[in-house]
């Protein structure tokens, strides 16, 4: 999500709700299928795959000395093929495709983008309260992250929201929830400067179980930057393979999940 210059003062506002400390549910592991490149130029916020083509929103501002904006890109060579440069003043956050068009969301500014990914173009705005985190869906809603424990579902339509889930491991609230991605009937979520990602349960909010990706990136391929956080999943549900990466991170992997425990 945002710049590590936030990280003291969101530590001091969500003192209390750490992410899941001594959780009893059980941890997974990861196993490496495969390493493709990644442009190290995307502020990764969204990830998607669809018929072998990445679809990213990479993040900053002009405020933060960069520029949003939504990529489509080859998996296997990582070249950027078409790109959308977001306005100087929009933050692009989450990502996602439902019913043909994409849904971009930014960070503060209550708004919302959608566009045709036939033409790769603009066709619409949509309006939202609170910030823009993460963005995935279901069968029938968008579904998004705040960076509380809240997760949010919005009719794609009105973008109302029909309900909501409060995330939660052992009873305790799960706060700094990013990237989502809805992975097998259960909600996958980036825990924000962790490399962790939650399995929640839709109905409910329970966490089901945790991914501990740590080590899959060294520090030395990371770069100097601290922001340099994971943080994008992507998951093709035609040939089950799921996909991670990182904020600047010069390679997206497959991963294949394995028990632990």
């Amino acid at each position: 999500m945002l710049p590590i210059t936030f990280v003291v003062l969101l530590l001091l506002t969500t003192c209390g709700q750490s992410v899941a400390p001594q959780s009893t549910v059980a941890t997974s592991s990861y196993t490496v299928v495969n390493r493709y490149p990644h442009d190290t130029s995307a502020f990764t916020e969204g990830l998607l795959i669809d018929h072998d083509i990445l679809y990213e929103s990479s993040g900053l501002s002009a405020e933060y000395g960069g520029r949003s904006s939504l990529r489509a890109e080859d998996l296997v060579t990582g070249q950027v093929r078409a790109r959308i440069d977001v306005a100087d003043e929009y933050f692009a956050e989450g990502l996602t495709l439902f019913d043909g068009n994409l849904y971009q969301l930014t960070w503060q500014a209550h708004k919302g983008f959608i566009y045709d990914p036939g033409c790769f173009c603009q066709t619409g705005e949509f309006a939202y309260d609170g910030e823009g985190w993460g963005l995935t869906h279901d069968d029938h809603a968008l579904i998004m992250s705040d960076g509380t424990a809240q997760i949010r579902f919005l009719d794609p339509a009105s973008f109302a929201v029909t309900r909501t889930i409060n995330v939660t491991d052992d009873g305790r609230p799960v706060t700094q929830l990013n990237e989502l991605e809805y992975v097998r009937g259960e909600i996958y979520a980036n825990v924000w400067m962790t490399d962790r990602i939650a399995r929640i349960d839709p109905a409910t909010g329970t966490v089901r179980g945790w991914i501990d990706l740590s080590g899959i990136l060294s520090l030395a391929e990371r770069g100097a930057s601290p922001d340099n956080v994971l943080n994008g999943i992507a998951y093709d549900a035609a040939t089950d393979r799921l996909f991670v990466t990182g904020k600047r991170w010069p390679v997206l992997f497959e991963i294949r999940v394995t028990p632990g425990a």
